[in-house]
């Protein structure tokens, strides 16, 4: 039987590795929202972390432990925008060299961020050029170390700590959680989410969202092994463009969750009105799938207590105005 790629006590010690690094994030309220859903929403918006996302946690937690010698070799991710960002400053906090492979069409504002936080970036082409090969070969050039956006021991440790603490803040407030509701790309967030709510409150449901052209872990769940999927089109959530479940993150999520629901692009951008109307918060699409789930019906909330990640609000301003005027 295979060892989990993570438990309660590699997160608890992540935890403390983090401690005063990153943000413990609150949980809000919003009397509007739980009037119009049926049950208390307990959201955990991730939109305040440093870099505005949940990675720096996994990131902070994998740099933070290399050796004296690794740190001046330095490291390499490859990312689409917020692992990207959390390794960068992670790195620059812990004075090491990072380098970063980013597809030449994401978004701009993640590019910007990520170069602003010090890090070297490579662009490649997301349709001609492998990414993982690309940052392979440098990390061997320059003897450098990898640093996946999911499929990674430390990474996934990281990244239940935000399962950690909202486990913590819910019982701070005498709230029994019914259910946990995250977004899922790779899978890194939901494992180490769920382990960590497994642990501490075992009757709390754990449910991914996922776009709809993108439902990798609810394909590979239903056929009881990884399933890659071959994309017919993009998604707006640029951040859950996973075509595959990690191979660590895989089993933890097949044995934890209790469902998986796919949301719509249409559905995504009501979520985002939303939230910035009612919640007065700014979320990016794949930061704000939970919602749309919510809002849209496709999960029960009548007389429960839910407990919301919005992973990240790291959305291009242009895209960003455009979601919120309801334009094509």
């Amino acid at each position: 039987m295979s060892v989990p790629a993570t438990s309660l006590a590699e997160i608890e010690a992540a935890a403390a590795r983090i401690a005063g690094w990153a943000v413990e994030t609150p949980l809000i309220e919003s009397p509007a929202l739980n009037e119009r859903l049926g049950g208390r929403v307990l959201i955990k918006p991730e939109t305040l972390q440093r870099v505005g996302a949940f990675k720096f946690r996994g990131a902070f937690n994998r740099l933070v432990q290399l050796t004296g010698d690794q740190k001046r070799a330095g490291v390499v991710a490859f990312s689409s925008g917020n692992h990207a960002q959390g390794v960068a400053l992670a790195a620059r906090l812990l004075g090491m060299p990072a380098l970063i492979v980013m597809p030449s069409d994401a978004p701009a504002v993640k590019v910007a961020n990520t170069r602003a936080y010090g890090a070297e970036i490579r662009l490649y082409d997301r349709l001609t050029e492998d990414r993982e090969a690309i940052a392979a070969e440098i990390a061997a050039t320059r003897g450098a170390v990898v640093v996946p956006a999911f499929d990674d021991p430390d990474v996934i440790s990281g990244q239940g700590t935000v399962g950690l603490e909202l486990a913590h803040q819910a019982a701070r407030l005498n709230a029994r959680l019914d259910l946990a509701l995250c977004p899922v790309g790779g899978g890194g967030l939901i494992a180490g989410l769920s382990t960590a709510l497994k642990a501490l409150t075992p009757a709390t449901e754990v449910v991914g969202v996922e776009p709809e052209l993108f439902d990798d872990t609810a394909r590979s769940v239903a056929a009881g092994v990884r399933t890659p999927i071959r994309p017919t089109g993009r998604s707006l959530c640029d951040a859950l463009e996973s075509p595959a479940p990690g191979v660590l993150t895989f089993p933890i999520n097949q044995r934890n969750l209790s469902g998986i629901v796919t949301v719509s692009d249409a559905e995504v951008a009501e979520a985002m009105r939303y939230a910035f109307a009612t919640l007065k918060l700014v979320v990016e699409p794949g930061g704000v799938v939970g919602l749309a789930a919510m809002l849209a019906g496709k999960v029960p909330t009548m007389d429960r207590t839910v407990g919301l990640v919005l992973s990240g609000g790291n959305v291009d301003p242009d895209l960003f105005a455009r979601v919120i005027r309801a334009e094509p």
